[in-house]
């Protein structure tokens, strides 16, 4: 083939590669999924929840608790319903290294962060010293919320508990947490301090985050988190896309053992290299499940 044809036949074909892959990606509004195909006997389901959300606009359909009845396991992120996640949690709080807060900020944003928590949160920052800074990120984001917060993932692990299903996990929490040990200390103690400066500025995204979520908009909802100035800026590929890529084997394990609803984060759900894709990339169909 003269090379001129070699170039164009080479264009064509990543073009068409590029779209396929683009065309794997979400764009319909749901937080429900089917999973089927491959052959699959039964479906399993897919949902995206949020981790922090008033009792006010939280919501479980009922078509979301007949596709939950339809399975026999619930997949969330993390084995919550372990008995050691608690103390597994505990051990890997700590920094490696014996690295310290006080090592990650200059004086004066120090004594402000800790002057914010004795005057807003009732406490001291000295207990997190030696804590992976993120772990203190949680509790100031639960000042961004005002109310206390209800839960997706326990209320699911609640129904799944009554009608008897296996709760079973994603990652262990030591490699949840070793997450956050490929993240810079020294980077997730700057957005702590960007967050603290910040949160009136937190309180408005977030609240336009409950909005799109409310409206099922996961490719919304994905790009508002890789937007978002409050998370850890750069570390998309650690926080979603990695984690995203090692739980398609195991989530194509799972379903293909037994009808399983696996309940992830909605920022996972959209975009190209996310849950839906991947599975639909792996040979699945994904299709939204409608109705309330």
């Amino acid at each position: 083939m003269p090379p001129i044809r070699t170039k164009i036949f080479s264009a064509l074909l990543l073009s068409l590669l590029f779209s396929t892959v683009r065309a794997q990606a979400p764009t319909e509004a749901s937080l429900l999924w089917k999973i089927e195909g491959k052959n699959l006997t039964q479906p399993s389901y897919l949902y995206g929840t949020i981790h922090l959300i008033c009792p006010s606009d939280f919501v479980l359909t009922d078509t979301l608790k007949g596709c939950l009845k339809q399975t026999e396991q619930l997949t969330l992120e993390i084995d919550m319903d372990d008995p050691g996640m608690m103390m597994a949690m505990m051990k890997g709080m700590a920094m490696q290294e014996g690295k310290q807060l006080k090592d990650m900020l200059d004086a004066n944003d120090y004594d402000r962060l800790n002057k914010y928590f004795k005057d807003s949160v009732g406490m001291s920052i000295a207990p997190f010293e030696r804590a992976k800074p993120f772990m203190l990120m949680s509790v100031l984001l639960s000042r961004v919320l005002a109310c206390q917060p209800q839960s997706y993932e326990m209320s699911l692990m609640g129904l799944a508990q009554k009608q008897k299903s296996e709760v079973i996990g994603l990652e262990t929490v030591e490699e949840q947490m070793a997450v956050f040990d490929s993240i810079p200390y020294a980077d997730q103690a700057k957005m702590l301090v960007t967050l603290m400066d910040s949160l009136p500025q937190a309180r408005a995204e977030f609240g336009k985050m409950i909005e799109v979520y409310k409206k099922q908009d996961i490719a919304g909802l994905y790009n508002m988190t890789l937007e978002s100035v409050f998370e850890l800026e750069n570390q998309q590929e650690v926080l979603l896309t990695d984690r995203n890529r090692r739980w398609i084997p195991l989530i194509e394990k799972q379903v293909g053992e037994k009808p399983t609803f696996v309940a992830v984060g909605a920022a996972h759900l959209g975009g190209e290299e996310g849950v839906i894709a991947l599975l639909r990339k792996a040979g699945f169909s994904v299709v939204p499940v409608l109705g309330r």
